[in-house]
């Protein structure tokens, strides 16, 4: 059985998206917008079919953390995201207040 942590996330720049890839398509995904140094979250979504699997807070962490390791901040105005960070203190830190 395949844990969530195997799975990658990639940031599709092109499409203006974070991408949890699951058996070669998009099982997840959250839209942005990046501007100076700062990516505000939009919207997230999962596949139907695969929803129930801890993907979309797989899809959380890892984008997030690839925020961090660019340097960069982060607006979740997306409520899934903003609910994610409340409940992971850790990454409190990369939020932009308004």
């Amino acid at each position: 059985m395949t844990r969530v942590s195997d799975y990658l996330v990639r940031d599709n720049s092109a499409e203006h998206r974070f991408e949890l890839v699951v058996d070669g398509e998009v099982g997840a995904l959250a839209t942005y917008r990046a501007r100076d140094g700062v990516v505000n979250i939009l919207h997230t979504e999962t596949a139907p079919r695969m929803r129930g699997r801890g993907l979309a807070g797989e899809l959380a962490r890892q984008t997030l953390d690839q925020i961090r390791e660019r340097g960069d901040r982060v607006i979740p105005s997306c409520p899934f995201f903003a609910k994610w960070i409340g409940e992971h203190p850790e990454y409190q830190d990369l939020v932009v207040t308004r």
